[in-house]
């Protein structure tokens, strides 16, 4: 199962790439932000 902590260096990770279209790397940028959101919203462990 993917963590959160996961899909987010997973996106991170992506947006290093230099193939990326602005269209891309503004998907991936939302994309990331959502996931951050989500994160932060989780009451701690």
């Amino acid at each position: 199962m993917t963590t959160h902590h996961d899909h987010i260096q997973m996106l991170r990770a992506e947006l290093t790439s230099f193939h990326l279209s602005r269209r891309e790397r503004r998907q991936i940028e939302r994309e990331l932000n959502e996931a951050l959101a989500r994160r932060d919203a989780e009451p701690p462990a």
